[in-house]
């Protein structure tokens, strides 16, 4: 079972991640209850997005507008009926690389407690949930155009400055997104850290997606679970120097990146 949830306080460290496209979809239990999600305000702007997510998913034009291929087609198709499947913890229905480097589906306890308080997984359909949050699996991207409502990304951006803001305070915001889901909130005013990762293989470095999300994983699940969290930028940079592969670090006042041995 998720956690209960109410309005969000402000955190020690607010950890942004994004969904993963790979989820596993619960078997049993019941619906997502849209107003029991952490930060409730954000209710209707969600169902709006999920009903017009499942009617576009039954028309003819579904992989062209979703982006997806046909082999996709049981995602699109489970689309349809959103409202009415079963939902899970979202640190469970999340298991792409980036959640499977965090160890998110084994959190429990004080951990997923901890965990519900500063991580905020911004999602195309949800706009930020806790790994705690109850959800479906879904396919949607922030890259996508919904309908009426437009480009996802500049849909979200006007709901989620308010509540991701508040809930940062003056709290060290630790940024793991990728650039869709940046666009959806770019927090202004708030000590916020990019995290990057390059491989170095034979003297040169490069980015590896698979890698990066590993590595962005493994630093998450760190934070998210360690009783103290990082004030600075320069914490954040020990934390990173700490973990398996990482040969090197280099910090500005707004990026972090994390140089991995090949």
């Amino acid at each position: 079972m998720g956690l209960t949830h109410t309005a969000p306080t402000l955190v020690d460290v607010l950890i942004l991640l994004p969904p993963s496209e790979g989820k596993t979809a619960p078997t049993d239990g019941s619906p997502v209850d849209v107003a029991a999600l952490s930060h409730p305000a954000l209710a209707p702007a969600r169902e709006r997005v999920g009903n017009a997510l499942a009617k576009v998913s039954g028309q003819r034009n579904a992989f062209d507008v979703l982006d997806v291929g046909p082999s996709l087609g049981a995602e699109v198709e489970r689309n349809r009926t959103l409202w009415d499947n079963p939902a899970d913890i979202a640190a469970r229905v999340y298991t792409g690389v980036l959640y499977e480097a965090a160890g998110a589906s084994a959190w429990g306890g004080a951990d997923l407690a901890l965990a519900a308080e500063r991580i905020r997984i911004v999602s195309a359909l949800w706009g930020a949930v806790s790994p705690a949050d109850r959800i479906p699996a879904y396919r949607l991207s922030m890259s996508t155009s919904l309908g009426r409502i437009g480009a996802l990304a500049s849909f979200w951006r006007q709901h989620l400055a308010t509540e991701l803001s508040h809930l940062a305070g003056e709290g060290l915001i630790v940024d793991c997104r990728s650039s869709s889901y940046v666009a959806a909130w770019r927090p202004t005013g708030h000590a916020s850290v990019m995290v990057r990762v390059e491989r170095e293989m034979h003297g040169k470095r490069t980015v590896v997606s698979h890698m990066a999300k590993h590595t962005r994983g493994l630093l998450a699940g760190v934070l998210a679970t360690t009783d103290e969290a990082p004030e600075s930028g320069a914490d954040l940079a020990d934390v990173a120097r700490a973990l398996p592969g990482c040969i090197d670090i280099a910090l500005t006042d707004a990026e972090l990146t994390i140089v991995i041995a090949s």
